[in-house]
């Protein structure tokens, strides 16, 4: 029992030690204000009669004790609405915690046939000893200034020279009245752009926005297939009267092979016999600006041809350099003499390139000599029976 008094009394300092710690770092952390404030961040606005506007508000409580206040709204004219939202929803009172804020919204609902005149509205907040009022001037007027603001989703963009670069942009009308508002893109030379609406593909100039609405419009942009690889800026425009916004996008153009395909000369046609293999020398050329990888070769001929290859694979071509290789082409035994069309194709990484080689036909020596060597035998055996016959 002794042991245990000894214990708290040691123990009950460390306690108040504590607590007067805790209590210091409240203090510190606690603002230098005190007291209830009823706050916006625009205590002036303007709207337009005939639509309904939304104030945000918020009642602050700097370390006071949580109580219940009422809420008002008094100098609403007459035909006006004025109404107090809390989270969505029309409220009478608000309780904010000892150094919390309760979020309010003052929804104002103003006659088409308002006057065009400054009006005062003040928002109250009644508890118990302490008051609160916020004034809050509103500004009547026919029209608001026109705005607009572009928002792209993705204003940089990567591809190759194939790609179509879509760009979808979010076009607001922050004015007080429907516009129509022209569109325009400003690209490099030779670059293709256009603008369709993001669900179609209609291509459109302009577009109606509802005042305080937005739509979304989607920029096409097609670079040229020659273009070299970089970085590329692109600015889209929107208008309607005065009132002009713009937007800058990127375009970055990676680099890609681009195959092409001829004969060792320059020529693309070649002499073949029939029923033998000739060799047609073939020069794939990468004229792009990437390398190209595991090139695959193929080729086509005449129903019994065969098309084939001393080397199937090339295995990188730098760009600006070209590679030699053969096609072993071989007619069939049967094939007369005459000009024949075949096709060598190139593949590498989605880069496709063909041209069709002239393939003109000889027979065979050999089938000539059987073929004289008939025509003389028959001519023998047609000269021995004249000759024999002819006596008679």
């Amino acid at each position: 029992m002794r042991m245990n008094a000894i214990a708290m009394m040691v123990a009950f300092p460390a306690l108040v030690i504590v607590g007067n710690v805790t209590a210091a770092t409240a203090a510190e952390t606690r603002p230098d204000v005190k007291g209830l404030y009823l706050l916006t961040d625009y205590p002036a606005v303007s709207v337009r009669p005939g639509t309904t506007s939304t104030i945000s508000l918020r009642l602050q409580n700097y370390g006071l004790a949580p109580e219940n206040f009422a809420l008002s709204v008094d100098g609403a004219p007459a035909g006006w609405t004025a109404t107090l939202l809390g989270g969505g929803q029309p409220v009478g009172a608000a309780m904010p915690a000892t150094d919390q804020s309760v979020s309010l919204q003052l929804r104002l609902d103003v006659p088409a046939d308002a006057d065009i005149a400054s009006k005062t509205l003040t928002v109250k907040a009644e508890g118990q000893g302490n008051n609160v009022s916020l004034p809050i001037t509103i500004n009547l007027a026919k029209e608001l200034p026109a705005k607009l603001t572009l928002s792209p989703q993705l204003p940089a963009l990567r591809g190759t020279p194939k790609s179509s670069f879509d760009y979808t942009v979010s076009v607001k009308n922050d004015s007080g009245r429907n516009l129509t508002v022209s569109l325009a893109a400003t690209a490099p030379r030779n670059f293709e752009t256009s603008f369709t609406e993001s669900y179609g593909t209609q291509e459109l100039s302009s577009v109606p926005i509802d005042a305080g609405a937005s739509k979304d419009v989607k920029l096409k942009v097609r670079p040229p297939s020659s273009v070299d690889a970089g970085s590329f800026p692109i600015e889209m425009t929107a208008s309607s009267g005065d009132t002009t916004a713009k937007t800058q996008l990127a375009l970055e153009v990676v680099g890609q092979p681009r195959l092409t395909i001829a004969g060792s000369d320059g020529l693309v046609s070649a002499r073949a016999e029939a029923g033998r293999q000739s060799t047609v020398p073939v020069v794939i050329a990468n004229d792009g600006t990437a390398a190209a990888d595991n090139i695959e070769l193929s080729g086509s001929a005449p129903n019994g041809w065969k098309v084939e290859f001393d080397k199937k694979t090339i295995d990188r071509i730098a760009p600006n350099q070209t590679a030699e290789v053969n096609a072993l082409v071989t007619p069939t035994d049967k094939s007369l003499a005459g000009d024949y069309m075949a096709t060598i194709r190139a593949a590498s990484r989605g880069e496709t390139a063909s041209t069709q080689f002239r393939v003109t036909v000889a027979t065979s020596t050999t089938w000539g000599m059987v073929g004289f060597g008939i025509i003389a035998v028959a001519l023998l055996l047609m000269f021995g029976a004249v000759a024999r016959f002819g006596r008679r």
